[in-house]
Order: C-alpha cells, then sequence, then structure tokens
C-alpha cells in the first residue's frame, strides 16, 4: 500500500467519524426515546462532542485564521465551556453574553463585543470589563458609538464594523451585510477608523454578510471579503500619511448548515480556499471568522411528544407540546426543520412499519403561526409518539420564550458518553418570580433593574 493510499483511507476514516452534518435520522432512536421518558418534553439535547468535533472541523479549515464563536447561536454554559476548550474565541453581541463568556472562562484576550445600537448600561458594563480585561476587543458600528465609549473613558481595543453594502443568508431579516442599522457605510469607513485612532487602539475591521449563508450565496461573501481586504490594505499602507498597525480583518461568519434530508453540506475546505483568496494578501495582518451556527446547528434536537391527532378536510394535525415558544425559526423565519417520528404510543417503539402520512405538526400556541410544518410526510403520528426535531441546536433554545405564559424546557447535555441535565426545565412559579403587584412595596432602582446588575 503506497502512502497515498493510506493518506487517503485515514482521510476517509476521519469523515467517516466526523461527517460534514449530523442529519436526524443519525440520532442514537432509543437513547433519545431514554431522555424524554426521563426528562419529560419539550427537551432540548445539545451533543457537546458533535460540537467539539464542528469546532475541529472549523479549526482545519481556516489553520491560520482566528475563529471566534458567535456566542448569540447558543449560549448555554456547557455549550460555551465546550467550545473554549475546543480553541475558539468568544463574539458577543450584548453585555449578557459578555457576561456569560466569562461566567464559562474566557479570558480578556479571547473575547469580542460586537454589539449593534448597545444601550448605555450595556456599555457602562462593558467598559467596565475592560478595566479588568483589557485585551477585551470592543467592536463598534457607529460613531456615535464611538463617542459613547469615549465619553466612558474608554481607550482601549477597537475593532470598527464597515457595512460593506453586500449581504447574504437564508432569511431577509438575518442579512445583514447590507443593512443600514449595521456598520459604517463602507465609503466613510477608512476615514472613520482614522479619526477612530486618535482615541482608541484601533486593531480591527470587521464586516459579516449574514446568518445561514448557502452554496449559492458564496459569491456575496465573496465580495464582501474582498471589499475588506481592499479596506485593510488601504488602512495599513505604509505609503500613506497615517497608516494603521491593524491586527486582523474579520469577515464575520453566517456559515450555512443543510436542514433539509437531501441538501448537501456546506464544503467547508472549498470555503475557506475562496475566502483567503478572495481576501487577497493582508501582509501579517490575520483573518478572523466569526461562524455559530456552523458550530451548534447539528449537535442539537428537540424531543416532543403528541398530544393530538385532528383529521381536517384540509389534512391531519398533529398537536405536539412543543410551540414556537420552544423553537421559534419556523414561525419567525418559515424555516425548514427536518422531523423523525420515533414513535412510542401504545408501547409501540419502532414506527418504520407504519404508513406514511401527510401531516402537519402544530404546537400548543394560541396563534396561527405555531406550526412546525405543512404537508409533511411522516410515518404516520399517533398520541403519545414521539418526534425529534433536528438540526435544532441554532437559535433554538437561544430564542425560547415565555409567551402564552408557557415555562422554557429543559436541556440535556451529551459529552463523553454521559448524559446531563445542564439546564432545568422551568416551573409555573419561575414566571412570576420578578413581578410584584401594586400592594407590594414601591420600587426601587434596584427592584426595577435600573443601571448595571451584574
Amino acid at each position: 500500500m503506497t502512502a497515498e493510499t493510506t493518506e487517503t483511507t485515514e482521510t476517509e476514516r476521519d469523515a467517516d467519524a466526523n461527517p460534514p452534518v449530523r442529519r436526524v435520522s443519525d440520532w442514537d432512536a432509543d437513547r433519545l426515546v431514554a431522555f424524554a421518558d426521563e426528562h419529560d418534553t419539550p427537551l432540548y439535547v445539545q451533543d457537546l462532542d458533535r460540537t467539539r468535533e464542528n469546532c475541529e472541523r472549523l479549526l482545519a479549515a481556516f489553520p491560520d485564521a482566528d475563529v471566534r464563536y458567535a456566542v448569540k447561536a447558543h449560549t448555554g454554559r456547557a455549550v460555551l465551556e465546550a467550545v473554549r476548550e475546543a480553541g475558539l474565541d468568544a463574539e458577543c453581541a450584548s453585555a449578557g453574553e459578555l457576561d456569560r463568556a466569562l461566567a464559562a472562562g474566557f479570558d480578556g484576550d479571547r473575547l469580542h463585543y460586537t454589539a449593534v445600537n448597545p444601550p448605555d448600561r450595556d456599555l457602562d458594563y462593558v467598559v467596565d470589563v475592560a478595566e479588568r480585561e483589557p485585551d477585551l476587543t470592543v467592536t463598534a458600528g457607529a460613531v456615535d458609538t464611538l463617542d459613547r465609549l469615549a465619553e466612558r473613558d474608554y481607550d482601549g481595543r477597537l475593532c470598527l464594523r464597515v457595512n460593506p453594502g453586500v449581504g447574504a443568508g437564508h432569511h431577509a431579516k438575518v442579512t445583514t451585510g447590507s443593512a443600514p442599522k449595521f456598520g459604517v457605510p463602507y465609503d466613510r469607513a477608512a476615514r472613520v477608523a482614522r479619526e477612530a485612532a486618535e482615541r482608541f487602539d484601533v486593531v480591527g475591521v470587521h464586516a459579516h454578510a449574514g446568518s445561514g449563508i448557502d452554496p449559492d450565496q458564496l459569491d456575496s461573501h465573496r465580495e464582501l471579503v474582498a471589499r475588506m481586504g481592499d479596506l485593510a490594505r488601504e488602512l495599513t499602507d505604509s505609503t500613506a500619511t497615517d497608516p494603521l498597525d491593524l491586527e486582523y480583518v474579520d469577515v464575520g461568519g453566517g456559515f450555512g448548515v443543510p436542514y433539509r434530508e437531501d441538501a448537501d453540506p456546506l464544503d467547508l475546505p472549498a470555503v475557506a480556499d475562496a475566502t483567503r483568496e478572495a481576501v487577497g494578501d493582508l501582509s501579517g495582518l490575520a483573518l478572523a471568522i466569526e461562524p455559530g451556527r456552523y458550530v451548534v446547528a447539528d449537535a442539537g434536537v428537540l424531543l416532543t411528544r403528541v398530544n393530538t391527532v385532528k383529521p381536517t378536510p384540509e389534512g391531519t394535525v398533529v398537536g405536539v407540546d412543543a410551540g414556537m415558544t420552544d423553537l421559534l425559526r419556523p414561525a419567525m423565519y418559515d424555516a425548514y426543520h427536518p422531523i423523525r417520528n420515533l414513535g412510542g404510543a401504545d408501547g409501540e417503539p419502532d414506527p418504520t412499519d407504519r404508513e406514511t402520512a401527510s401531516v402537519a405538526v402544530a404546537g400548543p400556541i394560541c396563534e396561527t403561526g405555531d406550526s412546525f410544518c405543512t404537508d409533511r410526510a411522516l410515518a404516520e403520528p399517533a398520541r403519545g409518539d414521539l418526534l425529534a426535531v433536528g438540526v435544532a441546536g441554532a437559535y433554538g433554545y437561544e430564542m425560547a420564550n415565555q409567551y402564552n405564559s408557557r415555562p422554557r424546557p429543559a436541556e440535556v447535555a451529551l459529552a463523553d458518553g454521559e448524559a446531563r441535565v445542564v439546564r432545568r426545565r422551568e416551573r409555573l412559579a419561575d414566571l412570576t418570580t420578578v413581578e410584584r403587584g401594586t400592594a407590594d412595596a414601591p420600587e426601587t432602582a434596584e427592584t426595577t433593574g435600573a443601571g448595571v446588575d451584574r
């Protein structure tokens, strides 16, 4: 056997052990059923081993880049600890996310605060953190934000967020690169960066196309990257009157994952090659990326139990105990999530022998939009069946809410073959913990949460 053949075999073996996407059909059905039986439903299951594998794949594809996890995809403590241990930094979009990252053990030199229109209390908190963690980097996307930082005597590490006029993403609501809300307009960026350098330690420039970029949108990603490379070279040109000593060019994340069963996974090595080619020669500057969804999406699944099967003239409606309060993406973005029937009705654990039926799966929320799917082919559901909603690890629990006064679900994490509850199920009493009646003691700054509250 030649060395080349040996290398190919090892590569194929690695791919088998760490495939580029985990489908809902790849999860161990018996284990998921056992989790639901023990912890009830709705229930999130997050595989930290898979999370680490995704981190490793990113680091392998971008070996010379700074890889930063977009914390907003999933802020759970167990996930953040797994990401930190895997070697990724943390990109935080709010003071709360920064606080969570600190609690998960991230040091200041691995923290990047990238907020949009940050509230005063957030800036107060972040500047306070920066006094203790001077290696923290703050990213600002408006001159107004720069002024507000200076008013707080902040003069530390700063990255300028730029609006390159190019956007992409799985939905218009998450296409950020061309939306005026995000970043300093490209044609003003060089001037703003140089003026900012008079007040701060400007270490980088940043842009982000959007979330969930699929292979058909890679041209937009490349255009954004190319523009940011050009801007970095303009700012660091040694022949210029006032060159900046930048450390990196951050081109954001948004790497998509396949939600539909027949969709191909993102060719990450090809994306990495295209990114490096598009950004061009950075002359010693580092390339930075900020993946979020790619790290955690296929590492999570939502389990929900069928409680109602209702034939109607329009088709069969399958009612489940999870709703848009547990997984908002289908209602908010018309997002597709794969669904697998794991059975369990009347003690029947395996539904594979059942007829396939086209059904709508809907939750218990008093909204027409509270639907996971319509006209979906599933093994014919029955009351008591357990359904697994796949690719739910990104923006799943993160967007969970208490609408209709519904407590949020529990979450189980898998690590090294072991499972443990990392987030308990909320109780009805939790819904009113922060409330007080009009006859209670008068409100104060402390009780209203005015100012920074750690």
